[in-house]
């Protein structure tokens, strides 16, 4: 890390990673590395089952750690002798959840090479800008998205191509194409991968994840296996996950929380997990029922579908839970695990006094690995209520053991806060992030005063055990939320600002029920001009995927400003009032 770094950013970072005077080279995890936390759990339990896998179409397979660990050798194999993969490199995804994506990620990190996976909701252009700039030598593409991985990879637009990817494999292509085929190729290989590097460490990168940022320009945050590994080992204490219990992965694991929650946490312990293509209402207390989950993780967007299939589900007469599902079948659930996005107390509310399942509302960023606190598993009901509803915002918890947190001065001159006082959100501890990559301006900044500041606005109070309890209330970077996938205003705005007559265009994050926040646009024209709120919306889908496309268009002719000439984002959400509990369809 040598890359425009100076000597105070660096002293900064180091602070940051540092928990209760517990230097970051100081390893809490009894690992040497993952393949050594794979091999134990293989050797130890071979027949155990770790992975179970739903498809699209409801299919069912499973992996026992011994057969998944080996298939994970020969991927290996493959990768470090066929495609030339060498420790220190970066693997790039385009893929969706599929045990041959979980497969690839662990055959990634036993050869010590980190994964890039893609988020197929963005752009053609930010994802070909998030490929060049991860420098990733080989690209993993999943048949369905290979058209679209070609025009990215291989375009010659000046915002397209990543010459940088020397070999595309397909991955589930039952049709002959120009590239190998990632299950054909692994088959015959050895399931016991032998390389001449050096042995992968705890402090070797194990993922590259992309977060928008306020300039508009993604950011690189960079992740170890030692991150992974005691995130992991944070949530599964906090959760009281062990090795006897199961969770399910409904979220996509092209990100950190589909990743470490219900991937490693599972896998640190020794327990098992049942990985969904996607999130279905249809399915899902089914499938909890079935497989004997215990902890599933969601968004709040999910928790607004259930209760809308509830609802359906209650006209025709059937089961709340879904059709066929009754209660003494859900008795082994314990709770969802809840984060990643914006929590109303309605919507938590209305979920808890309909299913009587508690929401155990958590926090974090892809900075900071994962998950960086939640609520206490012990509070008794009325507790929980009491910290979930009786303070304007539902509680993101205390503070798990990997990290430390603060409220400090929203300006960054490191001034901590006492309880109750509004500021920026602070964290610093093992799981926090080695630094994003090549961006040494972001370092500087986030890293100011030896903290990572998540650039989130929250407070604190604390409990008669002196615990605190944090709360979110809002961004002080004024990124858009949907869904827990976070999006620049910046790029929206450029998008609009390229309709003719648009004067000034403003991307602005409203409350919604369905994804915590949508993204509308204000818009101001130009005198003498005209431009259709159906002609702005065309313009933007034509441009940007249906995810960050604005929903609405408000139009005016004043926007609030700060003393400085800024645009006050924030103060217009109030003119979209009047959507925030419509669900917008791409149809």
């Amino acid at each position: 890390m040598t890359q425009s770094v100076d000597a105070q950013t660096l002293a900064n970072i180091r602070a940051a990673r540092t928990v209760n005077n517990i230097s970051p080279e100081t390893h809490r995890v009894p690992f040497r590395n993952l393949r050594h936390l794979l091999s134990l759990h293989a050797t130890a339990t071979p027949e155990k089952v770790f992975l179970i896998h739903y498809d699209a179409d409801a299919n069912r397979e499973e992996y026992t750690y011994a057969a998944f660990n080996a298939r994970v050798h020969q991927a290996a194999s493959y990768l470090y002798d066929d495609l030339g993969v060498r420790r220190g490199d970066r693997v790039a995804t385009i893929a969706f959840n599929h045990t041959d994506t979980v497969i690839l990620y662990f055959a990634c990190w036993l050869i010590g090479a980190a994964v890039a996976p893609q988020n197929i909701a963005e752009d053609d252009r930010r994802i070909a800008y998030i490929l060049r700039n991860s420098e990733a030598v080989v690209c993993f593409v999943r048949a369905e998205y290979l058209e679209r991985a070609e025009q990215i990879i291989l375009g010659t637009d000046e915002e397209l191509g990543a010459p940088n990817i020397r070999q595309m494999v397909v991955m589930g292509s039952s049709a002959p194409t120009s590239y190998p085929e990632f299950t054909a190729e692994i088959a015959s290989r050895p399931n016991t991968f032998v390389s001449t590097d050096e042995r992968p460490e705890l402090d070797d990168e194990a993922l590259l994840v992309y977060t928008s940022g306020t300039t508009g320009a993604p950011k690189g945050v960079v992740l170890t296996q030692y991150n992974l590994m005691i995130d992991a080992k944070g949530i599964s204490q906090w959760q009281a996950i062990t090795g006897n219990q199961r969770m399910m992965c409904v979220l996509p694991i092209h990100h950190v929380n589909g990743i470490v929650v219900t991937i490693m946490t599972p896998l640190l312990v020794g327990g098992s997990t049942v990985l969904n293509r996607a999130y279905s209402s249809s399915t899902f207390w089914r499938r909890i029922a079935e497989e004997k989950v215990h902890v599933v993780s969601v968004v709040p967007t999910l928790l607004q579908f259930c209760l809308d299939f509830a609802d359906a589900q209650a006209a025709q007469a059937a089961s709340i839970w879904g059709d066929g599902v009754e209660k003494h079948q859900l008795r082994h659930f314990r709770h969802l695990v809840c984060g990643a996005g914006t929590l109303a107390m309605s919507l938590a509310k209305a979920f808890e006094e309909r299913f009587g399942v508690p929401v155990l509302h958590g926090y974090g960023l892809s900075e900071t690995t994962c998950y960086s606190c939640f609520l206490p598993i012990n509070l008794s009901w009325d507790e929980h209520r009491h910290w979930m509803f009786d303070y304007g915002y539902p509680s993101i918890g205390c503070p798990i053991e990997p990290n430390e947190m603060a409220i400090f001065d929203p300006l960054g001159e490191g001034r901590e806060l006492p309880p109750g006082e509004r500021g920026e959100i602070c964290i610093r501890g093992h799981n926090v992030m080695r630094y994003y990559y090549l961006r040494p301006d972001a370092n500087q900044e986030t890293f100011k005063f030896g903290w990572f500041r998540s650039g989130d606005e929250g407070f604190y109070q604390t409990d008669e055990y002196g615990r605190s309890f944090f709360f979110i209330t809002g961004r002080i970077k004024e990124l858009i939320n949907r869904g827990g996938v976070k999006f620049s205003p910046f790029d929206i705005e450029e998008v609009l600002l390229e309709v003719p007559g648009v004067k000034v265009g403003l991307a602005v994050a409203f409350p919604n029920d369905y994804y915590g926040e949508e993204v509308g646009a204000y818009v101001v024209l130009n005198e003498g001009t005209e431009a259709t709120e159906s002609e702005i919306l065309e313009h933007c889908r034509a441009r940007m995927t249906f995810e960050k496309s604005p929903k609405v268009v408000v139009f005016g002719t004043e926007i609030p400003v700060t003393s400085t000439g800024k645009y006050q984002r924030l103060k217009l959400r109030e003119r979209f009032a009047e959507w925030e509990h419509t669900q917008f369809k791409k149809s």
